[in-house]
């Protein structure tokens, strides 16, 4: 059996605007492949409307920290060589590199244009507001600084199908081209969620179509990159990632293993998007993230049996990227809904140790969020090491109490010493009484994360009593296990 795999988001969105990431990436090379990650997902390496931004305001895709462009050549992460740099030293620690792809919309153009449109509804974008009228837009991406490097394109009104600014009369609002509708299939969440922010990209256009596949093909052979982060596809016509992904992978030879973020709580919108995908990716697990969310701040009361109902690890789990937090969900944040701080271990028990699902671990979480004076995750690293090692083998759930649930893992004969059982409670601690498998009769497990002192024996029989405590989670070790655990950090 191949050893786990689990990603980690390396960035959140208080990172210092220094330019010294992508040397910080490549630093921690060697002690991300220790900890056990596999992959990482990085933020957006091209040029931004500012150099302070995030990487989601997109100005040019092709600049990667290379062109005095918008007052900055280099990116808030870096520069073009350090990116390149820290792509291939953490591959060449045996770490796969993500690309943050974003494609729905643009910001900071260089020239307005003066555009006919009509205005829509924010709650409805099928609502027209008033008729067909004249604004001054910011459409015109001329890319000075860029001179032609790389692609010739340039990108004007044609390319979008939306707006969210009016020069004119300095005001905000959504105004869709009068000549354009919105994508045929989009997420319906206000009517048509075809429309973000910025100038939205009509990926309709055949121009921007070819365009985005030039793009990505140079993308992927200029960085080397071995898969995708799709971000924001609940905005974009449902069979373009499909088509892109198809394409860039025939063109360039690579398999490109993609993730979306599609953000919805409702488990029947991923499916319906991964079937019209052609399950050509996997998509993060956001229904499972509301669970977790919610069960945070239930005061006891959450249905703890019903953790993984209806969430994408439990219906799809091939397709599932599992996660507590992200950079959006952060305080402050567009998304905001961080899971509260005691449950977080709970959470991250059941993405890091159960058999289904990839996990990817926020940096923040890991790491701490001193702007927001949060500390790390408690035994966050302990899990991660207890899953690089140990959490294998046959699975067995014990999802029956609506507050003290857990489940075992039966190991496997190529990790010794693996196998495991966890026990976490919402409200008062408890026990569960699960078996373990005839292989593990007699043998003494402890608790890893020290949250019980009281060591259990497995019976004869195979089967255990494990406990917990009052809103905690243990992970329960056989006694050799537990005596070699490696925690690195």
């Amino acid at each position: 059996m191949a050893d786990n795999q689990t990603y980690m988001q390396y960035f959140d969105w208080y990172l210092d605007n220094n330019g010294l990431w992508w040397r910080h990436c490549a630093a921690k090379a060697e002690a991300m492949r220790r900890i056990g990650i596999s992959g990482v997902w990085l933020p957006p390496a091209y040029k931004g409307m500012s150099q302070a931004d995030v990487g989601y305001g997109v100005y040019d895709a092709y600049d990667l920290g290379e062109f005095d462009q918008k007052g900055t050549v280099r990116t808030k992460y870096g520069t073009k060589e350090e990116y390149l740099n820290a792509v291939e030293t953490l591959q060449r620690n045996g770490v796969q590199v993500f690309a943050d792809i974003v494609m729905n919309q643009r910001l900071g153009a260089d020239e307005t244009e003066d555009i006919r449109v009509v205005e829509v509804a924010e709650n409805d974008r099928n609502h027209v507001i008033g008729g067909e009228r004249t604004i001054r837009a910011w459409t015109r991406f001329l890319f000075p600084g860029r001179k032609g490097a790389y692609s010739k394109f340039t990108w004007d009104h044609t390319d979008f199908s939306g707006v969210d600014w009016d020069e004119n009369e300095k005001r905000r609002g959504i105004f869709r081209m009068a000549d354009k509708a919105w994508n045929a299939e989009t997420d319906p969440e206000n009517g048509n969620f075809d429309f973000l922010l910025g100038a939205d990209v009509d990926t309709e256009n055949p121009a921007v179509i070819q365009e985005t596949e030039k793009w990505l093909i140079w993308y992927v052979r200029e960085t080397g990159v071995n898969g995708l982060r799709l971000d924001a596809v609940k905005h974009i016509g449902f069979d373009f990632c499909r088509n892109l992904l198809q394409h860039v992978r025939e063109e360039t030879g690579k398999s490109l293993p993609a993730v979306g973020e599609y953000w919805s709580g409702d488990i029947g919108r991923l499916e319906h998007y991964l079937d019209c995908a052609h399950h050509e990716m996997a998509l993060f697990d956001v229904p499972l993230h509301y669970h977790f969310y919610d069960a945070s701040h239930g005061g006891g009361n959450y249905p703890m049996a019903q953790l993984l109902t209806d969430t994408l690890v439990q219906r799809q789990p091939s397709y599932a990227v599992t996660f507590v937090d992200n950079h959006d969900t952060e305080p402050g944040q567009s998304l905001q809904s961080f899971v509260d701080r005691w449950f977080k271990p709970l959470a991250y028990a059941v993405i890091l140790l159960r058999r289904d699902g990839v996990p990817c671990v926020f940096y923040s979480d890991y790491f701490g969020l001193p702007p927001m004076k949060m500390d790390p995750c408690p035994n966050l690293p302990q899990m991660m090491a207890i899953r690089r090692d140990f959490a294998y083998g046959d699975q067995v759930d014990y999802f029956d109490n609506d507050n003290v649930v857990g489940w075992v893992r039966r190991g496997d004969e190529e990790h010794p010493g693996s196998g495991l059982a966890v026990v976490m409670s919402d409200g008062a601690g408890g026990v569960k009484h699960m078996e373990m498998g005839s292989r593990f009769a007699g043998a003494v497990f402890r608790d890893a994360l020290n949250i019980c002192t009281d060591a259990v024996t497995v019976g004869q029989d195979g089967w255990a009593d494990f406990e917990t405590s009052g809103g905690n989670v243990s992970v329960w070790l056989p006694e050799a296990a537990y005596d070699q655990i490696n925690i690195e950090v």
